[in-house]
């Protein structure tokens, strides 16, 4: 897995949008983790930890990784449940355009026990009952459509699906 340099990273956000992962983080309470950012988009907010996939990363892989660095927690089970998109004014570099993520989510469960060590992209953590609320997850399969529904049961032919 490689890391790209800042100024050809700052080329490509430019042009498309990068691919990350979220990570929900939930205590035996029904509290959420959050962090404090320091750095933009979102800077000096509260929000789940997350950033970008790796090449050669799966998504899970880098949720694993982005849990590690960014709190130093161990989590047993994540789960996938949907995807977050955003564009902001506000990027990284300081430059004037746009930063343009898709997320996918994950969701777990962590100890409320285990000492929280954070990297140095946030400033503080906290438990809140309440995620931020503009972080508005949704379902992959948001609209339950016949369509989508018939096509996770396996019932569209070739010619239903287009190809």
């Amino acid at each position: 897995m490689s890391v790209i340099p800042a100024e050809k990273l700052a080329e490509i956000i430019d042009v498309l949008p990068i691919l990350c992962v979220d990570i929900v983080m939930q205590n035996a309470q029904g509290e959420y983790l959050l962090v404090k950012r320091i750095n933009e988009p979102r800077k000096d907010q509260w929000w789940v930890i997350g950033g970008r996939v790796l090449k050669g990363e799966t998504l899970e892989e880098a949720a694993r990784r982005k849990v590690s660095e960014e709190t130093a927690l161990q989590v047993e089970t994540m789960q996938p449940i949907g995807y977050y998109e955003a564009v902001a004014q506000a990027n990284p570099f300081g430059l004037r355009f746009q930063y343009h993520a898709v997320s996918v989510v994950f969701m777990t469960v962590v100890d409320s026990f285990q000492a929280v060590r954070l990297d140095s992209q946030s400033a503080e953590w906290k438990f809140a009952k309440e995620l931020p609320s503009d972080f508005r997850v949704r379902s992959f399969n948001e609209h339950g459509s016949e369509e989508s529904e018939r096509l996770e049961k396996g019932f569209l032919s070739k010619g239903e699906r287009g190809t």
